[in-house]
């Protein structure tokens, strides 16, 4: 199950759900969150508690849609915090978890990084290049990134909680040059999880799976293949 960033979707993922599952041998299954993508727009401004939200909601609906038992784990960014929220409330049925450029608190390099963004969308064009994907929930997918992030009620976030949770083996992958979190992080998701975990460093920036693709799958597919030894 993929989960995705705080401004992508399904079509974000380009190439990497069909090389990850060639890489793996497993099915491979991503959705747009409630107010992304496709999926129909969000009934009002996100909450500051949406990262755990989704384990009981969204993804939950999904689960019972679908009728899994079983499932493995891999999120983007904040999708990265999403399942390890998920991870540690359905750790019955959590085989495995894949955090990429996952962030477990609030750094100054990532408000920073998202500040800088934010700008970047202020240029002509930029606006439109997201409504590609999201259509007429573009501003909102926009702003309840970069509002919650730096709102009073977001102030101190982390997943120290939700990691006590998780019992499924944890691979933390992490770029070298990520603009939005520093190397503490995958480490600390790494150190705090009571399974076997361990944090993997790529030489690239906040997106694997946009940079090296092909490198990100075979990662994968070698941590997914040792997990079941």
């Amino acid at each position: 199950m993929l989960l995705h960033d705080s401004l992508g979707c399904i079509a974000l993922w380009r190439d990497f759900p069909a090389l990850l599952a060639e890489a793996s041998g497993r099915e491979v299954i991503a959705y747009d969150r409630l107010g992304y993508g496709e999926s129909a727009p969000y009934p009002g401004p996100q909450p500051a508690t949406f990262v755990a939200d989704e384990a009981s909601g969204g993804f939950a609906t999904l689960r019972e849609g679908l009728a899994l038992e079983r499932f493995v784990l891999l999120g983007h960014s904040v999708g990265g915090g999403m399942a390890v929220e998920i991870a540690g409330r359905h750790a019955e049925a959590c085989e495995a978890l894949v955090t990429v450029a996952a962030q477990a608190t609030i750094e100054p390099l990532t408000l920073a990084g998202i500040r800088e963004a934010e700008a970047a969308f202020a240029e002509p064009g930029a606006m439109r290049r997201l409504a590609r994907y999201h259509g007429d929930k573009a501003e909102w997918v926009l702003r309840s990134w970069v509002d919650n992030w730096h709102s009073e009620a977001f102030d101190g976030w982390t997943l120290d909680d939700a990691l006590t949770r998780v019992r499924c083996p944890t691979l933390a992958i992490h770029g070298e040059h990520d603009e939005y979190g520093s190397l503490a992080q995958p480490r600390r998701i790494a150190s705090r999880t009571p399974g076997p975990a361990e944090p993997r460093l790529l030489p690239c920036g906040h997106v694997p799976h946009r940079e090296c693709p092909e490198v990100l799958a075979d990662i994968v597919a070698e941590f997914l293949a040792a997990s079941e030894a």
